[in-house]
This record gives structure tokens, sequence and C-alpha cells, in this order.
């Protein structure tokens, strides 16, 4: 790989990107990042500016000669790329909203990457990730997509299937938190303790953990308690006799489906107050920008933590440094499975530990995850696999058929209702489903 690093960011006006902005200036002097490419859509345009200026603040301080580039043309930014990142959102935060209120409103829990909400926005998605592919492939076919948008499994998944474009990788910053939150469990560095994790994106399982050369697993699942908690979903703790027959670690984006009806009664209690967490997203993206603004500010704020960004530069930064460098080290990213896991298929996308090379992540795990989470992996991937089929076709019966297919759903009546609710309420956005149509 060249000696200069281009890397464009897809979604660049995200309040997100002083995070990823911060982790690369970190890591200059192994990962020389010579031009950021910030790349956005005219909706976005005032929110690019004011990022792209702070970011040139940031770049400053540092002294390094990296420059930070703009455009509203995603074409004029990728010859040339080593690697593309995406952090889009489709719609913007109205987007968000729309996908946690209006399946609330029928009683089903709404949340970006889970039910309702996460179906529609991996339809959304889909399409313009498939279509960023398609420009890669003509525009920088060595270079390698690193997609942080939600929800990165079913994104993934549709990348896998109807794209013809290999070199992607999905990726989030969970497996980091649960990582730091065993070590913290067990009052240790990142660096002490092995962690192994393997199954779906938000629906990932810690299987193994080793510290000093030995296994610790079952000493770690037998106290996991209130372990794995991340900003944005409320801590209940987990019932140590389940996780302990459970077998694995679960992550905290399984407290949707294992604590389905409590986290459903505290959606609806803030969907009452419109406190959902994308109408609090909204307030602290307002409060971001504002600061964002400051000329004197040359460095993240704390604020940033309370956005749900904590560790993406870390997870991020360190996925690319380690393609760059050939590390060999070993990262937590969604990549095609490659009997990885025996649970999937071998051309199924999985969030599995890898390897990480230049030539791209290497599963490492060669497991087969317990009977006790493997019907809800597969409910999940199945889910994965209807959305995309939905996404790619436009049909309202494939949709319907996904959310049928989620746990989180359950009534045929409210999923239809809520199909027919969200598909016009994002019409302008997923004009495969209304094109066919007078």
């Amino acid at each position: 790989m060249k000696k200069g690093v281009k890397i464009v960011a897809i979604g660049g006006g995200s309040s997100y990107t002083p995070e990823l902005v911060d982790g690369f200036l970190k890591r200059y002097k192994t990962l020389p990042v010579k031009e950021l490419w910030l790349v956005d859509i005219p909706e976005g345009e005032k929110k690019l500016q004011i990022v792209a200026e702070f970011a040139k603040r940031m770049v400053k301080k540092a002294g390094v000669p990296m420059k930070i580039r703009t455009t509203l043309d995603r074409r004029e930014a990728l010859p040339g790329a080593d690697f593309v990142i995406t952090q889009l959102r489709v719609g913007q935060l109205q987007a968000r909203v729309k996908d946690e209120r209006i399946p609330l409103k029928h009683g089903l829990l709404g949340q970006e990457t889970n039910g309702a909400g996460g179906l529609f926005k991996g339809m959304r998605t889909i399409p313009v990730i498939l279509d960023i592919c398609k420009d890669m492939e003509e525009l920088c076919p060595e270079a390698w997509l690193i997609n942080f948008t939600n929800p990165v499994g079913m994104v993934m998944e549709g990348v896998n299937r109807y794209s013809g474009f290999r070199k992607f990788i999905g990726l989030c910053n969970v497996p980091y938190g649960m990582h730091k939150a065993v070590a913290d469990q067990l009052g240790r560095p990142m660096e002490e303790v092995n962690v192994t994790m393997g199954g779906l994106n938000h629906m990932v399982y810690v299987t193994r953990v080793e510290a000093d050369g030995k296994d610790i697993t079952e000493d770690v699942v037998s106290h996991w308690g209130e372990g794995g908690v991340v900003k944005n979903i409320k801590a209940v703790s987990w019932d140590k006799d389940f996780v302990k027959e459970l077998g694995v670690l679960p992550c905290s984006y399984h407290r949707y489906y294992y604590m389905a009806k409590e986290y459903l009664e505290e959606a609806l209690e803030k969907y009452e107050k419109h406190e959902t967490r994308a109408e609090l997203v909204e307030q602290v993206e307002k409060k971001l920008f504002e600061l964002y603004q400051d000329p004197e500010l040359d460095e993240k704020p704390e604020l940033l933590s309370q956005r749900g960004g904590a560790y993406y530069s870390d997870s991020a930064c360190n996925l690319i440094h380690s393609i760059y460098n050939d590390k060999g080290d070993i990262q937590v990213v969604n990549t095609v499975n490659r009997g990885a896991i025996k649970n999937f298929k071998n051309h199924e996308i999985v969030e599995v530990s890898c390897r990480i090379t230049k030539d791209g992540p290497v599963p490492v795990n060669g497991v087969e995850l317990p009977w006790t989470v493997h019907g809800l992996l597969q409910q999940i991937k199945s889910f994965e696999i209807a959305g995309c089929r939905a996404a790619i076709t436009g049909s309202p019966q494939k949709a319907l058929l996904a959310l049928m297919i989620n746990p989180l759903v359950g009534s045929q009546k409210e999923a239809k209702a809520v199909l027919y609710e969200l598909l016009e309420a994002h019409k302008e956005y997923l004009p495969q489903f209304f094109s066919h149509k007078e």
C-alpha cells in the first residue's frame, strides 16, 4: 500500500466524525493519513462545513500534514481512495424518530437496529450502500469499504448477496465495549485479556475469555451480572443463573430480546414523554454542533461520548491501522463466515473474531455456538436475509414477512399497520416500493 493514505468518509457531516479524526491523529506516525475527504449530501452541507472546520482545527493543533477536503459528490472523492468509511443515515435523524415512534404507537418496540425500526433503516440504507459499492468498483476497486452504518449485519448481508464488490467489512463498537467490560470486571487492562466472540451484529456473544494463558470463561460468565452495558441501553442487570445456563456472555443489545417486556414498557413511557432515544440524540446533536462551531474548540468534546459513539475511533481506526500495517491482530468484525461459526452457512455474514491482515479479516473462531442461543441467532439471520430481499425488490409482502420473522413484532395485525404507516412516512427514501405503482 502506498505511503500516504487517502480515506473517504461518506456521511462526513456526522457528529461522529471528530471521533474519527481524533483516532487518525493519534495514530498518524504508523497510519499517515494524508487526505481525509468528508462527503455528504446537499441537505447535510451546513453540518459538513461545521465538522470540516472543526476537523481542520484539530489537525492544526496536532501539527500533522493531513488535508481535510469536503464535497457533495462522492465520485469526486473516491478516485485513489485506500479506505471508504460509510457512516450515513438515509433520511437523517428525523427518519430515526419515525422508526422509533411509529412502532411504539402500535405497541411494538421501535429501535434503529431491532424490530420494525431496524428493518426500515436497513431498507433505506441497502440500496444506497450498493450504489456506493458500484462507484467503488469503478473508481477505487482496491479500496476497503468499512461500513459503520446500522443495521450493520443486514447492510453487509445485502452487500454480500447483491453486489459484486468483495472488499467490505462491517464494524460496530459493541464488541470493543464488551471486551472492555470483561477486562474491567477482572480489574485488568484490555491488552492482558483475550476475548473471543461470535454471532451476529448486535447479537454477538463472548465465547471464550483468557488471561495469563488460562481459560477463565466459566468464572467470567458466573460473575457477569451487570456487565456489558453501553450508554444508550438501559442498564438492567442480567440474572446470573440465566447467563450461567446460557454458557456465553450476551451483549447489551440482547436485552431487547431477553428483557423485551421491560424494554417495551420503558420505551412506551419515553414515547409518551417524547424522550425516545432518537429524540434525545437530536438534542445531543444540537448541542454538539453548537460546540463544534466554537472557533476556539480544537479537540473532541466530552459531550460526544453521550452520542453513543464511545470507542468509535478505537474500533474504526484500529481496523484501518491493522489492515494498513498487516498487523495480524485479533478484532471482531462483520465478514463472510467461511466456516468460522458452524451455526451459519459459509456465505452468510457473521460478527466474529478475526485476524486482521493486509488482505482483510480472516475468521479464527471455528466454533459452534451452544444450542442455548442457536434458535435466536437463526431467527435474526432469517430476519436480516428477508429484510435484504424486501429492500432489493421493493415488495411490501416481503417486508411483512421480515417483520413477522422478527421476535420483537409478534402481531400480524400490528405488523401490517406499522408496515404501511412506515412506508408512507419514508416514501421519499424508499422509491423501490413505489416506482412500480401509478
